[in-house]
C-alpha cells in the first residue's frame, strides 16, 4: 500500500474525511499518536474500505486505538462492511488494545452505519448535545452541488449577505497565506481564544499542520486584511468533494468590518471552484434554544444557508472490559483533579479537531 493509493481511495469516496488522510496521521504522530493505515480490498483486489487508525498508550492500561471520522467505506455494501469491521477487530487484537473507537462522518439519517456497528457488537456512546465527544456530534453543512455563487448568496440570511458585501465595500480583502503567515494567524487565534474562553494548541502544532497537510494541497490558510492589518483568518481543509472549516480566528480590532464573513465567503467560493459538493462548517451544539450558550455559533453558520446534520456518533469496540472501565471512569476523574490543582476553569479545554 502506498500513500497515493490510500489517499486516492479516501478522496474518491462518497463521504471523504480529512481526518482519515495519510497526512493527518503524520501530523498526529508529532503529538504522540502512532498511525496505522488499512486499505482493505476484496478478493478481486479492488479496495473497498480504508481506515487511518491512531494508537496511543493509556498510562498503566495499554493502547487505545481511534479512527477519527473513519472508517471510509460504502456502508450500504455488506461485503465492504464485513471486511472492514473484521480487519479493524483484528488490528485491535494484534495491538492488545483496551478499545477501538470510531466516529464515522456518516449522517444518522443514513442508518446503515449505525446498524452495522451495533450488529457487530460495538457500543454507542452518549456524548451530549454540544462538544462533549471527541468530535462534534452535530455539523452544519452547506450543499454546493449544482449551485453557483449567486444562488448561494441568494439563499443566505439577508444579514449574512449584507455583512459579506459590507466587508467588500469597506476594503476587506481575503488572500491565501503561506508558511510565513502561520505566526500572524496564530497570534489572532490566541486573541480569539482569550476572548471566547477556549484553549488552543501550541504554535508548533499549526506549523506542523502547514508542513504535513496544507503545503501538500489539502486546503488553505485564508487571511482577511484591511489596510494591511490582519483581522481574521481560517484554516480550511479540502479532500475530494468535501471542504471543512477547521479553525477560525478574528481580531478584537475593527470588528465592524465583518472580516469573518469575508473569510467564510472566500472559503465557500474556493470550495465551489474546486468542485466540492459540500462545505462543512463543522461543529455546533444540538441545543438550538436561542438562550443556549452556543446558539450564536449555530446562528452564524446557519446564516450562510447551512443545514444541521446529526452524525452517527462515537462507537467503541471494547477488547479489555476491566481496563476500559478504568479508562472511562478512573482516568477522567484523575484529569479533573489535576485540572483543579492547576487552576483550570470548568469547561476550559482544547476544542477537538
Amino acid at each position: 500500500m502506498t500513500q497515493a493509493a490510500f489517499d486516492a481511495f479516501v478522496a474518491g469516496s462518497r463521504q471523504p474525511e480529512f481526518l482519515q488522510t495519510w497526512a493527518w496521521g503524520e501530523l498526529k504522530r508529532e503529538t504522540g499518536w502512532v498511525p496505522h493505515r488499512l486499505l482493505i480490498a476484496g478478493p478481486e483486489g479492488r479496495p473497498l474500505a480504508a481506515a487511518s487508525v491512531l494508537e496511543r498508550q493509556l498510562p498503566g492500561l495499554g493502547p487505545l486505538l481511534y479512527a477519527p471520522r473513519g472508517p471510509i467505506l460504502d456502508w450500504s455494501d455488506p461485503r465492504a462492511v464485513g471486511l472492514a469491521l473484521e480487519r479493524l477487530r483484528a488490528l485491535a487484537r494484534e495491538r492488545r488494545a483496551v478499545a477501538l473507537k470510531v466516529d464515522p462522518g456518516v449522517p444518522l439519517a443514513q442508518p446503515a452505519c449505525a446498524k452495522a456497528l451495533a450488529a457487530d457488537g460495538w457500543r454507542r456512546l452518549e456524548t451530549g448535545p454540544a462538544f462533549e465527544g471527541v468530535q462534534p456530534h452535530f455539523h452544519m453543512q452547506l450543499s454546493l452541488e449544482g449551485r453557483g455563487e449567486e444562488e448561494l448568496l441568494a439563499a443566505m440570511h439577508p444579514k449574512t449577505r449584507y455583512h459579506i458585501r459590507l466587508a467588500e465595500r469597506r476594503g476587506v480583502r481575503v488572500r491565501a497565506g503561506g508558511p510565513e503567515d502561520i505566526a500572524a494567524f496564530y497570534a489572532v487565534l490566541r486573541e480569539t481564544a482569550e476572548r471566547d474562553g477556549f484553549g488552543i494548541r501550541g504554535a508548533t502544532y499549526f506549523q506542523g499542520m502547514w508542513r504535513h497537510c496544507l503545503s501538500g494541497g489539502l486546503g488553505w490558510l485564508l487571511l482577511a486584511e484591511a489596510d494591511g492589518e490582519l483581522l481574521a483568518g481560517a484554516i480550511i481543509f479540502q479532500v475530494g468533494a468535501y471542504a471543512w472549516y477547521l479553525y477560525g480566528a478574528s481580531s478584537n480590532r475593527r470588528r465592524e468590518l465583518m472580516a469573518p464573513h469575508a473569510v467564510q465567503w472566500e472559503a465557500i467560493r474556493r470550495s465551489l471552484a474546486a468542485g466540492c459538493r459540500v462545505y462543512d462548517f463543522r461543529g455546533v451544539s444540538g441545543d438550538l434554544r436561542p438562550e443556549a450558550p452556543l446558539y450564536g455559533l449555530y446562528r452564524f453558520k446557519k446564516g450562510f444557508g447551512a443545514a444541521l446534520v446529526e452524525l452517527s456518533g462515537e462507537w467503541d469496540l471494547v477488547l479489555r472490559p476491566g481496563a476500559y472501565w478504568l479508562a472511562e471512569h478512573g482516568v477522567p476523574v484523575a484529569r479533573r483533579l489535576v485540572g483543579r490543582l492547576r487552576g483550570r476553569r470548568p469547561g476550559q479545554g482544547q476544542p477537538a479537531e
